[in-house]
């Protein structure tokens, strides 16, 4: 009759999303899994293959630079997002594992890529 796990709304609680939820559990014998895929580890700059293209629906109409193809941690792109938006001197941010200027910046950003070995390229019209 009774649950073996208790799940708690992780937004209205303010409970770490790190175990999923599970609170507490009835049963002693209980080990929580976790069930998320590891990341990959990030690859070296000369195997990495981005693409830097103008997007404008992401943004309500407005132009914004699109990075895609980024293999490797969430930490490693974040880091290199920052990176972007200080040489840009704009915002941005991390989308699905893209990287998002805002502005057009495409230029600039190739420039910074080809400077720190990365094989990239300019996709789009």
């Amino acid at each position: 009759m009774f649950p073996e796990f208790k799940l708690m709304n992780s937004k209205k609680s303010g409970i770490s999303g790190k175990t999923g939820g599970i609170v507490y559990s009835t049963n002693p014998n209980f080990q929580y899994r976790d069930e998320s895929e590891p990341e990959m580890a990030t690859l070296p700059p000369q195997q990495q293959n981005l693409r830097i293209m103008l997007d404008k629906k992401l943004k309500g109409g407005k132009k914004a630079t699109l990075v895609t193809g980024f293999t490797g941690t969430s930490a490693d792109l974040s880091d290199l997002a920052k990176q972007l938006k200080n040489l840009c001197a704009a915002g941005g941010n991390v989308v699905d594992g893209n990287i998002l200027i805002q502005g057009d910046f495409r230029q600039k950003i190739m420039d910074f890529f080809l400077k720190k070995g990365y094989k990239v390229k300019l996709a789009g019209g």
